[in-house]
């Protein structure tokens, strides 16, 4: 019994993602179309494996938009470190859509493009402003960045994202 639960134990934390966080890759992936060449709108919702060993079975979402013939993306996530440091754990900013989660490659879990997208953009912006949980922030069962992304999805029926089981916290706000 002991013998298997330190296996467990080391199973867990040499499970742990390699290197440091701080080092590990934030580099676009290149799944977004380039804005500089598509001037149509574009909303991506992106996820990728969590951190160390939660991404054995956890996910990490996110949501990025492109109004038309806009030059940059918007990104809208829930990145739970930000309360510790006194800020908002909703991180609203222009940044690249579709950057490694530390490591991992994100995988485009929803693509929107074209007539009709700048009115679900400006959706989903009313309703990441009015997002609940702006300031609460807990791994397990919520609201975490999967509960986000579940939450904009309920607002804004029409965008038609369903979010993977591994999304994790994903059914919080329900």
């Amino acid at each position: 019994m002991r013998f298997g639960l330190l296996f467990v134990a080391a199973l867990l934390l040499g499970g742990c993602a390699n290197g440091d966080w701080r080092d590990a890759s934030r580099a676009p992936a290149g799944i977004a179309p380039d804005p500089a060449t598509t001037p149509e709108a574009v909303i991506q919702v992106y996820g990728a494996p969590a951190w160390g060993w939660r991404g054995w079975f956890a996910i990490h979402t996110w949501i990025a938009v492109k109004p038309s013939n806009a030059r940059q993306y918007t990104v809208y996530e829930v990145v739970g470190w930000r309360e510790r440091r006194g800020l908002p754990v909703l991180r609203v900013e222009q940044d690249h859509p579709d950057r490694y989660w530390f490591g991992e490659r994100p995988e485009l879990l929803l693509d929107r493009r074209g007539p009709g997208v700048d009115r679900l953009i400006q959706a989903v912006d009313g309703a990441a402003q009015a997002y609940p949980w702006k300031h609460e922030y807990r791994v397990f069962p919520g609201p975490n960045s999967n509960t986000f992304p579940a939450w904009v999805a309920e607002q804004v029926p029409e965008l038609g994202l369903e979010l993977p089981f591994s999304a994790i916290g994903s059914g919080w706000a329900d």
